[in-house]
């Protein structure tokens, strides 16, 4: 009686003392560990003004909801462009409903910008794209129906930039669809820094093909056809244009034709000189193109050459002096700044060594520093540091296992420091920096703006566990990074189940010592008995060049032969259930689950592929031609990996998941691998979410929720063991 009475008194106290269980409705419903927002700035006047915005009319005499967006003007306080009803486009693209808010002396004036339709068209609700100001605030520039417009803020009037815009043959102001995937860049015009001339791109799609998207929506569905060139496929013809804003004269910046790429453009300091940036089809040389904005005439400044390809970035910093810039480059191996002149006569390397630059932070021109982000200690970190022009001084202003990111303010007196790790949600902290003649530059901490204190007390209350870094040899004599979770209430005498999350692909980076890197998803499988375990294989990033290159010509091969050596060391561990061991991945990863489960079908025994790429030949062309050229040149590399061509050695299980409008790895990739996998008469599970994008995603629907539910649900199935729990 007396141990009955002890075991129930002690019975609250152990429940107490359980962690609470990770549900999918914590992650995916009730955003249970939503971290806190840090507004952190340093200049609150051009903030969002705090209106009540049902008060304040339109010249329609409607007013207008809780704006998705309010932009201030660079130079006129108290104006606005204020957006609503925004629609997306595609990954970095949409459009909006566009309003002007001016406020003067407490007098309020919104106006719906209507754009070329006239007079009577504020009744509609048309959307622009890209709606900004000019840098003196005189205009606000947009692209509406493929053309670029401008309206005057003073006059209300409308000038017309271009008017030979027309779907699926002409675009100006924006970019085409493989330009704003792969170049990573959707606005497609330049203002240079006084507001006297405006930049702009020209594609000519007229010889891209049409790819059609079956959305099915009503009875006899829609069809959607975008230009999207393939591996292989014609492109956009592009061109470059500067038109003049008071004269109205355009002139077009003078370049080699052919099949070219223009990756960037960028305005110097001098107010009538643009950079071109041209690129060949290969993406293997880069050339910068000086253009005089009156003539268009040109003159190269800079060129690079490579064996595999060029990577382009926005680390390109054109000084004050109108003679001088700095970029970064992987010219020498490794990713490092570089400081230039545009008449070769000054070539300098400002810093040196085996660790790789991620981001030039900004520059201080006045005191010729440099302040830069270096994936150091350990290609997983990243600090923070600066430097001068010649890379003889240099000081670290964080020196921490984690990731450090710095936002400064223009005078480079203060900075904001973001920190995490792998294990810690994000810090916010306000520094002053301190220049000494004898220490150089130093820090001293100002503010704590933010702990995610209650975010941290969260995972404590649902026992999330802490990731580890693991180092994995490979069968060539590599060491590859991994992290490694296991399971709540670990025991080494028991055997789990392991499942791999993996990208994979070029530059990318997995293994990363910031908070997120493990994600909330993969807490709820490892308090269900999971290992999760993340390995960043060959081809991925922050290691140089080589290491990053050597899948050049035949994606796939070496990274899933890492991902299967990987693997066959866990394997090797006592408490890995080597029969039990999955992979999972999207889109790139996605590609890397379909390889495992095929070539690696010994060793892997499970694998979820969401919107997968199952050949190169389906993809666009910038993305595959940089790392694999064209399908014409390099049939082999494009076939030789190909899961299509690997599909009758899965022995396993396997998911497949697409979305139906993926407007990016289309769903043609899973239909081919539908067909390959009936032809070697292999069964498989398969979902598809209609008229569903890449993203896959959607709360109001629920597919989101039913989404990774459905995953839970088929890992459990198909890859838990005795130790893991089924509910």
């Amino acid at each position: 009686m007396r141990v009955l009475l002890l075991s129930l008194l002690c019975a609250p106290l152990l429940a107490l003392a359980q962690p609470r269980q990770i549900t999918l409705e914590d992650l995916y419903k009730k955003g249970t560990f939503r971290g806190e927002f840090i507004n952190a700035r340093f200049d609150t006047s051009s903030k969002e003004p705090s209106f009540q915005w049902s008060r304040y009319k339109d010249q329609t005499g409607k007013s207008i909801s809780r704006p998705d967006d309010v932009v201030a003007s660079p130079s006129k306080p108290g104006l606005w462009l204020v957006k609503t009803k925004t629609e997306p486009i595609y990954r970095r693209s949409s459009k909006s409903v566009i309003h002007l808010l001016q406020v003067v002396n407490n007098d309020t004036q919104l106006i719906k910008l209507t754009g070329p339709l006239g007079k009577g068209a504020e009744q509609t609700d048309s959307k622009f794209i890209h709606a900004s100001f000019s840098p003196t605030g005189e205009y606000v520039s947009y692209v509406f129906d493929n053309n670029l417009y401008l309206y005057q803020v003073a006059t209300g009037q409308y000038k017309s930039v271009t008017t030979d815009g027309k779907w699926n043959f002409i675009i100006n102001g924006n970019c085409d669809w493989v330009y704003e995937e792969e170049f990573e860049f959707s606005q497609a015009y330049a203002w240079n820094k006084e507001g006297t001339h405006l930049a702009y791109y020209r594609f000519d799609e007229s010889k891209v093909k049409e790819f059609n998207m079956t959305f099915y929506d009503n009875a006899h569905n829609t069809d959607y056809r975008y230009k999207y060139p393939k591996a292989g496929d014609d492109n956009s013809t592009v061109e470059i244009y500067v038109y003049d804003i008071n004269t109205g004269n355009k002139v077009k910046a003078e370049t080699e034709t052919g099949d070219i790429y223009i990756p960037r453009i960028k305005w110097t300091q001098d107010n009538n000189t643009l950079i071109v940036f041209w690129m060949n089809r290969h993406q293997n040389h880069l050339k910068l193109l000086a253009t005089d904005a009156t003539t268009g005439k040109s003159r190269m400044v800079y060129e690079e050459k490579n064996k595999y390809f060029v990577e382009i970035n926005d680390d390109w910093w054109f000084l004050q002096d109108g003679k001088h810039f700095l970029f970064t480059s992987e010219m020498n191996g490794y990713r490092h700044l570089y400081l230039y002149s545009f008449d070769g006569a000054v070539k300098t390397q400002v810093t040196q060594g085996n660790q790789e630059i991620t981001e030039i932070n900004g520059v201080d021109e006045k005191n010729k520093r440099i302040y830069y982000t270096v994936a150091a200690p350990r290609p997983m970190d990243r600090n923070i540091m600066v430097t001068d022009f010649s890379g003889k001084s240099t000081t670290a202003l964080t020196a921490s296992q984690g990731w450090n990111r710095a936002v400064f303010n223009d005078n480079f007196t203060e900075f904001f420091l973001y920190y995490s790790t792998i294990n810690t949600p994000q810090q916010v902290s306000r520094y002053q920096l301190v220049a000494d003649k004898k220490k150089g530059i130093t820090t001293r901490l100002l503010a704590q703006l933010g702990t995610n204190s209650k975010l941290q007390e969260k995972m404590s209350e649902y026992g999330f566990g802490n990731a580890d870094f693991i180092r994995i040899p490979n069968s060539k004599g590599d060491t590859l990074n991994g992290w490694m979770l296991k399971p709540a209430g670990f025991d080494a005498t028991k055997k789990y189940p392991v499942l791999f999350c993996n990208y994979g692909g070029p530059g990318s980076q997995q293994v990363a010592n910031r908070f997120g890197a493990v994600s909330t998803w993969h807490q709820l499988l490892a308090q269900k008995g999971f290992i999760i375990v993340s390995v960043d294989n060959t081809g991925t990033g922050y290691r140089g060049e080589e290491f990053k290159k050597k899948t050049y010509l035949q994606l796939g091969k070496f990274e899933i032969e890492d991902q299967i050596d990987a693997a066959r060391e866990l394997g090797k561990l006592a408490y890995v259930d080597k029969n039990r061991i999955g992979h999972w991945g999207w889109s790139y990863g996605g590609f890397m689950s379909t390889l495992a489960i095929t070539k690696g079908a010994d060793v892997f025994h499970a694998a979820v592929a969401v919107a997968p790429v199952t050949s190169w030949r389906f993809y666009d062309n910038i993305y595959t031609e940089r790392y694999m050229r064209t399908p014409q040149e390099n049939p082999k590399g494009y076939d030789d990996n190909s899961p299509l061509n690997h599909a009758e050695k899965i022995k396993g299980k396997y998911l497949l998941v697409h979305g139906t409008a993926d407007d990016n790895v289309h769903f043609q990739n899973a239909t081919q691998m539908v067909s390959a996998l009936v032809k070697a008469n292999i069964h498989f599970d398969s979902f598809y979410y209609p008229n569903k994008n890449h993203g896959i995603g959607g709360s109001a629907d629920n597919t989101t929720f039913h989404l990774w539910s459905m995953k839970t649900n088929w890992i459990l199935k198909n890859l838990g063991n005795e130790n893991t729990r089924k509910e």
